[in-house]
């Protein structure tokens, strides 16, 4: 069966405990650009086993966005809640081959030593201390977790194909748990296990996640399975290199679309950051397949950039179909109030698409620009002050000139609205009027 896999296959894996974030985004479309650079393939899997957090609504924006994105999967999703029993299944083999043993230590034991490390001002790590004792000494009544038998001496290198070969040392990591007492099996576990039964030759993910692979593996070492290639991407950080947060501007893949981003324009932009191929800028679909390889992905942390976006997705919206930006118009103008979307006005708006796109960064601008195109007709009409009198119309002009006398006089109150329009070196062939509308 291995020989039938393809020579690559990636795959996407978030957790759905709330919407995509634009890290995520990119981190999906370097997986996909790898995956079909090489003729493999690019699946989804969603790791949703922490049930607390995990929501329906989050999965459904995450494929949503994926699709918006056109990022197509091969294959069936995989849900990770469903193969607990096969994560299970692995960790009770590698106990009975003598890499992993049984521990007693309670959660509330673990939690008070925790809070003495950190009262004393020092890391916790657990202390092997059931790694070879006698299970004939395990208190009644407690449920094991099953502890990986970590190696103590020596080093765990990872040779990543974005960082370089990065090492630690082995007496820094504690022996992993890789199955609860409650049955249920922790992330670094299940990931390994799934990720070999996906046949997953690939890892490409954020470099938040470099130290659960010196973890991950010491799994695969237990095991005997051969490991995929990593490949772990820097962050992507706001224009002030903190950490990108709504303050910045949107963060999340749907806000993107909500704010009339085109889906190819926020994938162009997300390419280059972070990856680069000369001083080529604009890049359509196939040729980032084309170009696309690991090669090309810097070590430092990325710095989003709107105004650049905005400059991208400008450039994409001119190159777009007419027809499509009128749907994406009228559309967007169909949630504004007060606006009467017939076939009228929609024809309306198709003629003047040309033109409008050419200054347009974003659809919610266009859709602004063509807004007029369908306001109802006749006009709303504000209503205006009847004119004075011709009795009170002397008393009104007397009234007048003397409030501006009264503040020519005092200079430290001028303002240009009290100065005479001729005094004023900008000003229009405009004089100043009465309330009346007498000069």
């Amino acid at each position: 069966m291995a020989n039938d896999r393809p020579v690559v296959r990636t795959r996407f894996a978030p957790s759905p405990t709330g919407p995509l974030h634009i890290g995520g985004v990119r981190t999906a479309l370097f997986n996909y650009l790898f995956s079909r650079h090489h003729g493999g393939e690019f699946l989804l899997r969603i790791e949703d086993t922490d049930r607390e957090r995990s929501t329906d609504a989050a999965t459904q924006g995450i494929i949503e966005s994926l699709d918006w994105l056109d990022l197509d999967r091969d294959g069936q999703t995989v849900f990770q809640s469903t193969r607990i029993g096969r994560h299970a299944e692995v960790a009770r083999a590698l106990l009975a081959l003598g890499r992993a043993y049984h521990c007693y230590l309670t959660p509330e034991e673990m939690a008070a030593e925790r809070a003495q490390a950190r009262a004393e001002g020092r890391q916790w790590h657990y202390d092997g201390r059931w790694r070879d004792r006698d299970p004939a000494e395990a208190p009644p009544g407690v449920k094991p977790a099953i502890r990986l038998k970590a190696p103590r001496v020596g080093e765990t290198a990872i040779d990543d194909l974005v960082q370089g070969t990065v090492r630690v040392g082995n007496a820094e990591m504690d022996d992993l748990i890789i199955l609860r007492s409650d049955g249920t099996p922790t992330y670094n576990h299940s990931v390994v296990v799934d990720d070999h039964d996906m046949g997953i030759t690939h890892v490409i993910r954020g470099d938040d996640h470099l130290r659960n692979t010196f973890r991950q593996a010491q799994i695969y070492a237990a095991m005997g399975w051969e490991p995929p290639r990593f490949a772990h991407l820097p962050l992507i950080h706001g224009p002030d290199g903190a950490k990108l947060s709504k303050r910045h501007g949107a963060q999340f893949a749907l806000e993107f679309r909500e704010q009339g981003y085109l889906p190819e324009a926020l994938c162009n932009y997300l390419l280059r950051l972070g990856w680069a191929h000369g001083d080529v800028e604009v890049l359509g679909r196939q040729e980032a397949i084309r170009l696309f390889d690991l090669d090309g992905v810097g070590r430092a942390p990325s710095r989003m950039d709107y105004a650049k976006l905005n400059y991208l997705n400008g450039v994409y919206i001119r190159q777009a179909d007419d027809e499509r930006l009128t749907r994406e118009a009228v559309a967007r103008l169909a949630r504004r109030p007060g606006l009467v979307l017939d076939d009228q006005a929609t024809a309306r708006i198709r003629r003047l698409v040309p033109a409008l796109k050419e200054r347009a960064k974003t659809l919610e601008e266009l859709a602004d620009s063509a807004a007029f195109l369908a306001h109802p007709v006749p006009l709303p009409m504000q209503p205006r002050p009847l004119p004075c009198s011709p009795r009170r119309r002397g008393r009104c002009c007397a009234a007048w000139r003397r409030r501006w006398c009264s503040a020519a006089l005092r200079p430290k109150h001028w303002t240009p609205r009290c100065v005479p329009s001729r005094s004023r070196p900008d000003a229009s062939s405009a004089r100043s009027r009465s309330p009346c509308g007498r000069r």
